[in-house]
């Protein structure tokens, strides 16, 4: 397993990605998800230069798409803009090798949960659709989200996986325990790897996870909290890693990022 962080460290001294690529090294930590947050604003040039750079310091990247992102629009434009957000990431992405994209995919609005579904899986293969006819390979996340109100419970996201190609989960173990109010447990942390196990595909072996302590209420999520901050065994949750023999990338969200990132790797090693 590998263990990384959401954006920049705060302890980088530079602000750019790069400047976070060689932090991560420097940090003994083995990942990082670019964050395209508010929109894809990368360059060609920029992404070529990091490519090299992350491949000299053998820091694994990943994506997230920017937040503005509903499959499940009910305005046409909507909709497209948010198949393209999407394209742009991968676009971008590929360009330094970043190994998936994970995106939280949109709302129910006033939709059922099947046909929300449909229009999920089609915008989904709209990108697929492009990935194919440029020749980029990257891996599509669709992420399990932490309210009841988003698109993307952990049966919806597992689904898709065994659907589309090139589509395989992100799995926030917070935001789960945040929509359930559950799921923080051995048992429970199992049970949700054997679900993920439905997928085929050797998912199990080729895992994207978020972490990070969360405060949550009858509404799901409410924030993000330092892992020492909250409920989250998260010791329970790496054996549980261990246990399914799960290898893979899991990036950290806690808003201390690289002290909770190292707990976790650190964690993870005296388990094993």
């Amino acid at each position: 397993m590998l263990f990384g962080v959401a954006g920049v460290p705060h302890s980088s001294k530079g602000r750019s990605t790069i400047d976070g690529v060689k932090t991560i090294k420097e940090l003994g930590l083995d990942a990082m998800e670019v964050q395209f947050v508010r929109g894809v604003k990368m360059g060609v040039k920029t992404a070529e230069e990091l490519k090299k750079v992350a491949e000299k310091l053998d820091v694994k990247l990943t994506v997230h798409a920017p937040y503005y992102i509903n499959l499940n629009a009910s305005d046409e434009k909507k909709f497209e803009e948010s198949v393209k957000r999407i394209v742009d990431s991968c676009r971008i992405g590929s360009l330094f090798n970043a190994r998936s994209v994970v995106f939280h995919a949109g709302y129910y609005m006033k939709l059922s949960k099947e046909k929300a579904y449909a229009k999920v899986k089609l915008g989904i293969q709209k990108v697929i659709e492009f990935l194919n006819e440029n020749g980029i390979d990257i891996i599509l996340r669709p992420e399990t989200t932490g309210k009841p109100t988003q698109f993307g419970d952990l049966n919806e996201v597992v689904k898709l996986s065994q659907e589309l190609e090139r589509v395989l989960p992100c799995i926030d173990f917070s935001h789960i325990h945040a929509r359930y109010r559950i799921y923080n447990s051995y048992d429970e942390f199992c049970s949700i790897l054997e679900k993920v196990e439905e997928v085929g595909k050797n998912v199990i072996k080729n895992m994207h996870i978020h972490l990070s302590g969360i405060e949550y209420g009858l509404k799901g999520e409410k924030s993000h909290l330092n892992l020492k901050d909250s409920d989250m065994r998260y010791k329970e949750l790496l054996q549980a890693l261990i246990d399914f023999g799960t290898s893979g990338i899991l990036i950290c969200e806690s808003p201390n990022l690289e002290e909770d990132a190292l707990l976790l790797k650190k964690t993870y090693n005296e388990l094993k």
